[in-house]
């Protein structure tokens, strides 16, 4: 019997302010296989902060689903891999890839590479703590560690101390003079020394990321590695979804049309809505669902002019439906 397909083989990059839990069931209407992450979540948010469940819930349907820590304290990591386990996430991911300043003021994220001792141990106090998968996002480098052998000592260290999988942004962080958002564009992609990595350590599964945007450069990078995770264009152009499971997943159901795809969101809107938060949480997320079609500039203003509006709910959805 032919073993499944990891659910790794095609994921959607953790992104803050972007990925909370509306924009990942939105996305899990196009692909029911899709490996989906949390916005990275502190270790002290998480053993300080006085609202830990709402950081940690998820619905059902998202599975599967990995949770992303971010932290410098091996101790305090595997205390949220622990918790992270309970709440039932399917893997822990560990975050030190993010450039952010607020992140290098606490001494994490990509400055952590650095110091891959540190990580080494970070990935195994997690490991010692939980059963399900401990990944690591990281970066190919920081400036001053940039070489392809800092790479590869980063990657050993964190492979003897047991990492499941990593996932790699093509990119080096350059930690002083950039925006996290220029760092994601100016430092240029290096997607070859991803492809070293894979046959420097052969059994180590590794997904990419970085500036990945067609099911043309999904397909040419699953060639040479195990899993591409896509991050902006996931958000730019979330239908790039409706085929994932049919491509890389082997489903033989039916792609959900944008029509089907709204029409299921309706119920979670009004369920949502029931508890607590307003419309345009859930709506700002699928604003690019008719990315690149005739009618997505009038899409986009549709829900726009009306999602912010006192009262606002579910039929502005029905109403679109029914144009």
């Amino acid at each position: 019997m032919p073993s499944p397909v990891p659910s790794y083989r095609i994921s959607v990059a953790p992104m803050m302010d972007w990925t909370d839990r509306h924009f990942r069931f939105f996305i899990r209407l196009l692909s029911k296989n899709t490996l989906l992450y949390t916005e990275m979540v502190t270790t002290g948010a998480i053993l300080r902060g006085k609202d830990t469940h709402r950081y940690l819930d998820f619905s059902e349907e998202e599975h599967p689903i990995s949770l992303q820590l971010g932290g410098d304290s091996p101790q305090a990591l595997g205390e949220c891999a622990k918790i992270g386990e309970d709440y039932g996430y399917d893997e822990i991911n560990l975050n030190v890839g993010c450039p952010s300043d607020r992140v290098q003021s606490g001494s994490f994220g990509a400055c952590l590479m650095k110091e891959p001792d540190l990580v080494a141990e970070m990935v195994s106090v997690c490991k010692s703590k939980v059963k399900i998968p401990v990944t690591v996002k990281h970066r190919i480098g920081v400036n001053g560690k940039e070489s392809y052998e800092d790479l590869y000592h980063f990657v050993s260290k964190i492979k003897s101390a047991g990492v499941d999988h990593i996932i790699v942004h093509a990119r080096i962080a350059i930690l002083e003079g950039l925006s996290p958002k220029e760092n994601r564009t100016i430092p240029p992609l290096r997607y070859e020394d991803v492809y070293r990595l894979k046959k420097d350590f052969p059994g180590l599964p590794i997904t990419i990321n970085g500036g990945i945007k067609t099911h043309l450069e999904v397909k040419d990078h699953l060639t040479k590695l195990d899993g591409v995770m896509i991050g902006r264009a996931a958000y730019d152009n979330p239908f790039l979804f409706h085929e994932v499971d049919g491509l890389y997943y082997g489903s033989k159901e039916k792609s959900p049309s944008r029509e089907e795809v709204l029409g299921e969101l309706i119920p979670y809107i009004r369920s949502v809505l029931k508890k607590e938060g307003k419309v345009h949480h859930i709506l700002r997320h699928i604003l690019g669902l008719y990315y690149g079609e005739n009618g997505a500039r009038e899409f986009r203003r549709f829900l726009t002019d009306r999602m912010h509006k006192n009262g606002a709910d579910e039929s502005i959805v029905e109403d679109y439906l029914k144009r």
